[in-house]
C-alpha cells in the first residue's frame, strides 16, 4: 500500500490505484423499475448482484467459485434472473437461473459445452419462452433456440449458410423475434422470425441494401417495427425506424459521430453517441427532443432504462473515474449508485487525456490520446495499443488504473487509434481487414516518430505494450519496427496469424475468412505479417502472459514466440495463468498481473 516520499507525500503502488470492483457490461432492471441487476467482481469472481435503483446496499445473489457470469435477464415477473456463466474463461456458457432473494442456482436446460448467446431481451411477455443462439447442434454454426420452460421444449432455427444468427428482442405483441445475421463484424443483416409459425423461416430484412450493418434494436410499442443501429446512410452509424407493414426503413438519428446504444421505453428512445470517444446521451419522445440532464464525462458502457422510461440506468467509465453504475432521473439528475474508486484516485489529481492526432503516411491523421504526468519532464514513454483490432482507445480507467499509476511514477502514455480502430468512420475501421502488420504496423511507426517531436517527452526511452490484438501489434513493433524499444508487453497476443486463424473459435471462421484471412488459401501471407517470422530480429526485454484456457488466442500462440526468444537468450519473463481465458476472470489473477506488468515496465522506463 502507499508509503511516503522523505518530504512526506504520498507514494503510491498499483496496487493503490485498483477498483474496489468491476464491472462487467451487463445490466438489466427489474420490471418494476426498483432493482438494478449486474455482473461484480467485488466477491473475488463476476457474480451477480442486485442494488435497488433508489440507492442502497447491494446484495449478492451468487457465490460462484471458478465461473463468470456474463448476460443476465429478469423474468417478466420479477422474481427471478436468468443469467449465462462460462468457467475459467473458456466461453463456454450455460444458462441458468436464481431467485432474486438468492438461493439455489439451477441451470436452464442441459446438453454439450459450447457458447449460448442470450437475446437482448431474451423473454416473451409472459415468460413462457426463452430465446437464446447456440452452436450445439454444429460448432461452426450458431442457431437460435426458443426454449419453453414450463414443458422444456424448443424450437430449433437454423440461420442460412456462412451466417451465425444473435437473437434480439422478442415484439412485445410476443409475434416475433428480430435477429442479427453476421458474416464479418461489418456485414451484420436484420432478420425476422415468425414464433406463430414454427414451420417459417427466418427472413432478412435487409438484403436489398448490400452488405452493410444493420443491428436490430427495441420494437416499438405496437409491434408494427424496430429501430436498428446501422451504417447505411454514410461512415458512421446511425438510428434507423424498420416498419414491417410496408417494409421500410428511414433514418431516425442523424450525427456526424457513431451512434452506439439504443434503448426504449415507451414512446421515448434513449441512445448515446460516440463523439470522438467520449459518450453523449440523447432522447426523444413522441417525435419530441428530451433535453436531459447533464451525465458525468467519460464513456458509457451499458444503458438500461426503467419501465416509465423517467430513469436511465447506465455503467459509465472515464479516464480519472473506474466504471460506475448510476441512475439518470430526468427530474432530478445524475446519482452514482456504486463507488469504486481506490484510494490513490481520491488522494491524487488523475490525470485526464489530451486527444491529439498525428499524419500518418498515406495522408490520413491518427486520433490518440496522450497522458503527461503532473510533474515536470521529460518523461519517458508508454506505447499502448487497444485490442480488437475493431475497437478504440478511449478516455478510460484502462487496465485496471495501470495508466494512472505509471503516470504517477512519471511514464507517459500514447495511445493511438490506428487503423481498423472503430469510432471514426467505416473506412478508417476497414483498412485493417486482411491487412493485419500492413497499414497499422505503419501507423504505429509514425505514431513512435510523432512521439520524438514532442517537448516533454523522451521517446528514447520508449515501451510497447498491448492485449489481444494489440499484443500482435506490439510484438510486431518489436520485431519490425527499428525504434529504440526498452522494453514490450504482450498479453495474450497472437503471434502467428496462420495458426491462429486455423485455431479460431468454429462459430469465427467466416468472420476470421474476412478480416484476417483465409488460412488454406492465404497461408503465405499471413505467414508474412506474423510476428514469429521477424523474431530474431527481437531484442528488447518482453514480458508475455497468457491464459490457458483462452479460446481465441490459444496458449500455443504465445508459446512460439516465447520459445523463439528463450533460444536466443532474450531477456522474456512468461506467465500462463492456469485458470484464465482470453483476458482475467479471477480478480487476485487481474491485480497480480498489471501489478507485476506496472513493476516491468517502470523497471525498463525508469531503472528501477
Amino acid at each position: 500500500m502507499a508509503g511516503s516520499h522523505e518530504s512526506g507525500e504520498p507514494v503510491f503502488e498499483y496496487l493503490d490505484f485498483v477498483p474496489r470492483e468491476r464491472f462487467r457490461r451487463a445490466l438489466a432492471v427489474s420490471p418494476d423499475g426498483a432493482a438494478v441487476a449486474y455482473s461484480s467482481n467485488a466477491g473475488g469472481v463476476f457474480d451477480l448482484w442486485t442494488i435497488p435503483a433508489s440507492g442502497g446496499r447491494p446484495r449478492r445473489l451468487t457465490h460462484l467459485s471458478d465461473q463468470a457470469v456474463a448476460q443476465i435477464a429478469w423474468t417478466p415477473d420479477g422474481k427471478s434472473l436468468v443469467f449465462t456463466a462460462d468457467r475459467e474463461g473458456d466461453e463456454q456458457y450455460r444458462l441458468y437461473m436464481v431467485g432474486v432473494d438468492g438461493g439455489d442456482v439451477t441451470e436452464v436446460g442441459h446438453g454439450p459445452d459450447c457458447q449460448r448467446v442470450l437475446a437482448d431481451e431474451p423473454f416473451d411477455t409472459e415468460g413462457r419462452h426463452l430465446v437464446y443462439a447456440a452452436n450445439d447442434r454444429d460448432a461452426t454454426v450458431q442457431d437460435i433456440l426458443v426454449r419453453d420452460l414450463p414443458d422444456g421444449t424448443e424450437r430449433r432455427i437454423l440461420p442460412p449458410p456462412g451466417v451465425q444468427f444473435t437473437p434480439v428482442r422478442v415484439s412485445p405483441d410476443g409475434r416475433w423475434l428480430s435477429a442479427r445475421g453476421s458474416r464479418s463484424n461489418s456485414d451484420v443483416a436484420a432478420y425476422l422470425i415468425d414464433l406463430a409459425d414454427a414451420g417459417s423461416v427466418p427472413r432478412c430484412l435487409t438484403a436489398g441494401y448490400g452488405q452493410r450493418f444493420f443491428a436490430p434494436g427495441p420494437w416499438t410499442p405496437d409491434s408494427s417495427g424496430f429501430y436498428l443501429c446501422t451504417d447505411l446512410w454514410g461512415e458512421f452509424t446511425t438510428v434507423g425506424l424498420y416498419l414491417l407493414p410496408d417494409a421500410s426503413l428511414t433514418q431516425v438519428v442523424a450525427d456526424e459521430w457513431d451512434v452506439e446504444l439504443i434503448g426504449s421505453a415507451g414512446d421515448t428512445l434513449f441512445w448515446t453517441v460516440n463523439e470522438n470517444g467520449c459518450s453523449t446521451l440523447h432522447a426523444r419522445r413522441n417525435d419530441a427532443v428530451l433535453r436531459l440532464p447533464q451525465i458525468p464525462q467519460g464513456v458509457v458502457d451499458a444503458l438500461a432504462l426503467t419501465p416509465d422510461a423517467e430513469q436511465v440506468v447506465l455503467e459509465i467509465d472515464s479516464a480519472a473515474r473506474p466504471r460506475e453504475i448510476g441512475v439518470l432521473d430526468l427530474s432530478t439528475g445524475f446519482r452514482y449508485l456504486t463507488d469504486t474508486r481506490p484510494p490513490a484516485i481520491q488522494a491524487v489529481t488523475p490525470v485526464e487525456p489530451d486527444l491529439v492526432s498525428y499524419p500518418a503516411g498515406d495522408g490520413r491523421h491518427v486520433h490518440a490520446l496522450l497522458y503527461r504526468p503532473h510533474a515536470p519532464g521529460p518523461h519517458p514513454v508508454l506505447l499502448s495499443i487497444h485490442g480488437g483490432p475493431e475497437a478504440q482507445e478511449r478516455p478510460q480507467y484502462v487496465y485496471s488504473g495501470l495508466y494512472q499509476h505509471l503516470l504517477a511514477q512519471g511514464i507517459a502514455v500514447f495511445a493511438p487509434n490506428i487503423a481498423g480502430s472503430t469510432g471514426y468512420g467505416r473506412a478508417h475501421r476497414l483498412l485493417i481487414y486482411r491487412d493485419w502488420g500492413g497499414v497499422d504496423l505503419n501507423d504505429l511507426d509514425h505514431a513512435a516518430r510523432y512521439l520524438r517531436t514532442l517537448p516533454g517527452l523522451d521517446a528514447g526511452r520508449l515501451a510497447v505494450m498491448g492485449a489481444s490484438y494489440g499484443g500482435f501489434a506490439a510484438l510486431s513493433c518489436l520485431a519490425r519496427l527499428r525504434h529504440p524499444w526498452a522494453a514490450g508487453v504482450s498479453l495474450c497476443g497472437p503471434t502467428n496469424l496462420l495458426t491462429l486463424a486455423r485455431a479460431c473459435p468454429p462459430t469465427w471462421k467466416t468472420t476470421v475468412a474476412s478480416v484476417l484471412g483465409d488460412p488454406d488459401t492465404d497461408a503465405e501471407h499471413l505467414l508474412r505479417r506474423s510476428p514469429i517470422t521477424y523474431a530474431d530480429a527481437i531484442d528488447a526485454p518482453v514480458f508475455v502472459l497468457q491464459g490457458a484456457r483462452d479460446p481465441r488466442v490459444p496458449q500455443d500462440e504465445s508459446d512460439q514466440i516465447v520459445a523463439r526468444l528463450r533460444g536466443r537468450d532474450v531477456d522474456v519473463r512468461y506467465d500462463v495463468y492456469l485458470d484464465e481465458g482470453h483476458g482475467f476472470t479471477n480478480r487476485d489473477n487481474e491485480i497480480k498481473a498489471y501489478g507485476d506488468i506496472a513493476r516491468f515496465i517502470t523497471s525498463h522506463l525508469l531503472g528501477e
